[in-house]
């Protein structure tokens, strides 16, 4: 099954669209997605090739987060969503496991960003969230980045403080992704709750990168980001 699936890959490989994402993921040496292969697909036929796949078993989607090619991975993450929305407990644990323990494959911000809230996050809204505290300190980037957006299912349901928690320990990041990550996450507090956002804007927008500060309050009316701006 996977050798048809990565098949059906290649069949829609588009060679120009690969050039303009090997760029865009910034794949070059000592760029953050160094070595990363692209086919060049868009990500509806992705999806569509997803769909006929979606009973992989999780030694087959493993096998597929090993691969060096981008869309590989993507594949084996939007199956393991799709498994984990419509599973029991005990195979979302497993799903929950397999994931954790493939942070380094996991080694774009899409691949996080499509996935991280749907498998951690979700997995974590009920449950000790130290092992997000454990990534976020450390110094691998997609750790953290997963950190970040697995507090995105928190957020959607107003559970704020493991998010905040995990913001402050990331407050002096040096990486950009990271910054845009918290900014964007701040911003879904404040779309929520303002009050909440704000409260941790006013003890740390002096200090906080600027990068995650303009994420933060692209909602603002004018005024209020020129006040945060400013100051």
């Amino acid at each position: 099954m996977i050798d048809e699936l990565k098949k059906d890959l290649e069949k829609l490989s588009l060679p120009e669209k690969k050039e303009i994402h090997q760029r865009f993921f910034k794949t070059g040496k000592g760029e953050y997605g160094e070595g990363d292969i692209f086919l060049g697909l868009t990500m509806p036929q992705t999806r569509e090739i997803c769909k006929k796949y979606k009973n992989l078993n999780l030694k087959e989607l493993q096998k597929l987060l090993d691969s060096k090619i981008h869309e590989h991975r993507m594949c084996s993450l939007l199956i393991l969503n799709n498994k984990f929305k419509k599973t029991d407990n005990k195979e979302k644990e497993k799903i929950f496991n397999l994931y954790m323990k493939n942070y380094k494959n996991i080694n774009n911000w899409d691949l996080v960003d499509l996935s991280a809230p749907k498998i951690p996050g979700e997995w974590l809204i009920d449950k000790n969230k130290k092992i997000l505290y454990e990534f976020a300190k450390s110094n691998h980037l997609w750790k953290k980045r997963i950190a970040v957006l697995s507090t995105f299912a928190f957020i959607r349901k107003n559970q704020f403080k493991d998010a905040i928690n995990i913001f402050e320990i990331l407050l002096n990041d040096k990486h950009d992704l990271i910054h845009k990550a918290v900014g964007w996450m701040l911003r879904e507090i404040g779309k929520r709750n303002q009050e909440t956002e704000e409260r941790f804007l006013k003890k740390y927008h002096k200090t906080m990168p600027r990068t995650m500060l303009r994420y933060s309050i692209e909602r603002f009316e004018e005024k209020k980001r020129q006040f945060y701006l400013k100051k």
